[in-house]
C-alpha cells in the first residue's frame, strides 16, 4: 500500500541517503541538507514522503506556479524496479488536483534516464522542449490534467 504525506524535517536525512545512492546520483543533482531544509521552508515549495507499507520509500519534490501549474522537481524512490515510483507519480497527480487545481505538471529530465522517459511517457508526458544542465542534455515535459 503506497501513500503521500507532507513531508517533515526529520525526513530530510533519509532523503539525503537517497540520493546519494549510485543508481540515483547520475539522474539527479543531489541537494545537501541546508538546501533540504531552505527548499522544505519555501512557500511554494512541497515536499511529499512517499510511504510503502507506512515505511519511508522515497519523496518527491514539487514547485507550485502561477496559471495553476506545477514544477515536478524530483522524484526518489529508495527501492527501485517495484512499481513505487509510477504509483507516486499518479498520486502526486491526483494531489495537485485535489490541492492546488493544477492543470498543468512539468519536468525537466536528463536524456541519459532512459528509464525515467520510458515512466514518464507511459504516464502521459510528452516532450515540449530540449535544455541542457551543465553541458548534459535534458528533455523538458509536460501534462495536462
Amino acid at each position: 500500500m503506497l501513500k503521500l504525506i507532507p513531508s517533515i524535517a526529520e525526513h530530510i536525512d533519509a532523503f539525503i541517503e537517497m540520493e546519494r545512492r549510485s543508481d540515483t546520483t547520475q539522474f539527479i543533482i543531489p541537494y545537501t541538507k541546508a538546501q533540504h531544509q531552505t527548499e522544505m521552508h519555501k512557500q511554494d515549495v512541497i515536499y511529499l514522503s512517499i510511504l510503502s507499507h507506512k515505511a519511508l520509500s522515497g519523496f518527491i519534490i514539487l514547485a507550485r506556479q502561477a496559471n495553476r501549474e506545477v514544477e515536478f522537481r524530483r522524484i526518489v524512490v529508495d527501492s527501485k524496479f517495484r512499481g513505487i515510483g509510477q504509483q507516486a507519480i499518479v498520486q502526486m497527480e491526483q494531489y495537485c488536483m485535489a490541492h492546488f487545481d493544477t492543470q498543468r505538471i512539468w519536468l525537466d529530465v536528463f536524456e541519459s534516464n532512459q528509464r525515467g522517459l520510458h515512466i514518464y511517457n507511459k504516464l502521459g508526458y510528452k516532450q515540449f522542449k530540449t535544455s541542457q544542465h551543465q553541458e548534459k542534455p535534458l528533455i523538458l515535459m509536460e501534462k495536462y490534467l
